[in-house]
């Protein structure tokens, strides 16, 4: 069995993998964040289909400690942040642990 791939974000966030072709997403606007978003993540992560997550690093601190402690030390599936933050330099090493090859080599 595949795993797919699942993206939580803004509405804009997940607009274009959702047009690259994701179908699991979770789209969670701003002004729901603070209700919505732990739930959403938490859907994602419980989702056994589901091999990584996509979300912008600036959402994960936007979690509660608990889901934030989960998503930070999450195996299966990989939790992979994208935008600039502290975690998105790791995205090799996060790929890799998720899939249990490197991509990139050569």
């Amino acid at each position: 069995m595949s795993e797919e791939i699942a993206v939580v974000g803004s509405p804009d966030f997940t607009a274009g993998f959702r047009l690259a072709g994701v179908r699991r997403f979770e789209s969670v606007s701003d002004t729901e964040k603070s209700e919505k978003l732990d739930e959403a993540v938490t859907s994602v992560l419980d989702d056994e289909g589901v091999g990584i997550v996509v979300m912008h690093d600036e959402d994960v601190e936007d979690l509660s400690r608990t889901v934030r402690q989960r998503v930070e030390t999450s195996v299966e599936p990989v939790v992979v942040t994208l935008g600039g933050g502290a975690g998105s330099g790791n995205l090799r090493e996060q790929i890799k642990r998720a899939i249990g090859i490197d991509l990139m080599d050569e």
